[in-house]
């Protein structure tokens, strides 16, 4: 698990673990039972023996997506949802300035806590906001292409 004073050293894949990962996640994937709340797998040990483990279907899920993501050669962090986040943490985040994450905060945009006078913003609470103008932003594109289409300018 990463804390977050680890936020800012995600995990980078070298050559051969972005190779390793691409064969892992695709065999991964199609052992993937979709309808199943749990996933088998079997782990061999160095000495020869057998194990049984059964996972959560999302837990399964989710290596299958860090693997993919290590395959593409991207940094992975893991980030527990209930982290409090310095603001210069969730600026990462977000791609956005300190001042402007600042507005943000003190427009109650996106909760927080004092802490002396340092303000913290949980994960979670960061993430529902970039999803929800990632969101957003994703309506007023279909917006804007509906538009277009209607009035004819070549976009299909």
């Amino acid at each position: 698990m990463v804390t977050t004073n680890q936020l800012n050293k995600p995990y980078i894949p070298s050559e051969s673990e972005i190779s390793l990962s691409q064969e892992s996640s695709r065999i991964l994937a199609s052992h993937l039972k979709p309808s199943s709340s749990t996933q088998t797998l079997k782990v061999i040990e160095e000495n020869g023996q057998e194990q049984i483990l059964e996972i959560p279907s999302t837990a399964y899920q989710l290596l299958i997506d860090i693997l993919s993501q290590m395959a593409q050669g991207n940094a992975v962090t893991l980030i527990p949802m209930n982290t409090e986040l310095t603001t210069q943490e969730a600026v990462g985040l977000l791609n956005v300035s300190r001042p402007y994450l600042i507005k943000l905060l003190e427009s109650n945009k996106i909760p927080f806590r004092k802490v002396g006078r340092h303000r913290r913003i949980r994960f979670e609470d960061v993430m529902n906001y970039k999803n929800q103008i990632d969101s957003d932003r994703m309506q007023a594109l279909d917006e804007l292409a509906a538009q277009a289409q209607e009035l004819d300018m070549g976009y299909e």
